[in-house]
């Protein structure tokens, strides 16, 4: 065999190339329709809605059932400010991995009752939609409408037990959990100062 005559020969180049690249392009639609198949490219479509949550901190009097009996709690505003609407039944407000809660009246010198966050009847929590956290509950046996009494010293409840006044170090977090999937994603954090 001349080596010479080994070099310039190019007969099988291109149809080498050619299988090579049928294979390729085979592997690769195979992977592509493979994917869609087995359920994964629906896992693609249910993303974490991009919103953005402002946290306020200010301070709430709370009057019980006896008008004498008012105490100052830190409260914190959670505002939706921009960004996906999205379905009440899908995002909640946590404090420390506990479900946070607000009052409906806070000086009305009747005990105020508890509400769950957005629970307005609105489909969506959308931009200007806010939350005010006044308590969150450890003991996970606060429902809505329960009342709920300041306790005899400043910054504390009586009742019910479990519901406990935020402090500081106390992390909020916005949570998105997809009626679609097993998944949740944390919108917002905020810590108590």
């Amino acid at each position: 065999m001349d080596l010479k005559q080994f070099f310039d020969d190019e007969q099988a180049v291109s149809p080498v190339i050619g299988v090579i690249l049928m294979v390729a392009i085979t592997v690769i639609l195979a992977a592509v329709i493979g994917t869609f198949v087995l359920g994964l490219g629906d896992q693609v479509q249910n993303t974490t809605p991009q919103a953005s949550f402002g946290f306020d901190t200010s301070t709430e009097s709370v009057t019980g059932s006896n008008p004498t009996n008012t105490s100052e709690f830190t409260a914190v505003t959670v505002t939706h400010q921009s960004g996906t609407s999205i379905a009440e039944s899908d995002i909640s407000v946590t404090v420390d991995g506990n479900s946070a809660w607000t009052l409906n009246n806070t000086d009305s010198g009747t005990a105020a009752n508890a509400n769950n966050p957005w629970d307005d009847g609105n489909q969506d929590v959308s931009a200007g939609s806010s939350f005010k956290v006044l308590f969150y509950d450890t003991s996970g046996s606060i429902s809505e409408g329960d009342m709920v009494e300041p306790g005899e010293g400043t910054g504390s409840y009586g009742s019910p037990s479990g519901a406990t006044a935020l402090g500081s170090g106390d992390t909020i977090r916005v949570i998105y959990s997809s009626a679609d999937s097993d998944s949740s994603s944390t919108l917002g954090k905020f810590e108590v100062q």
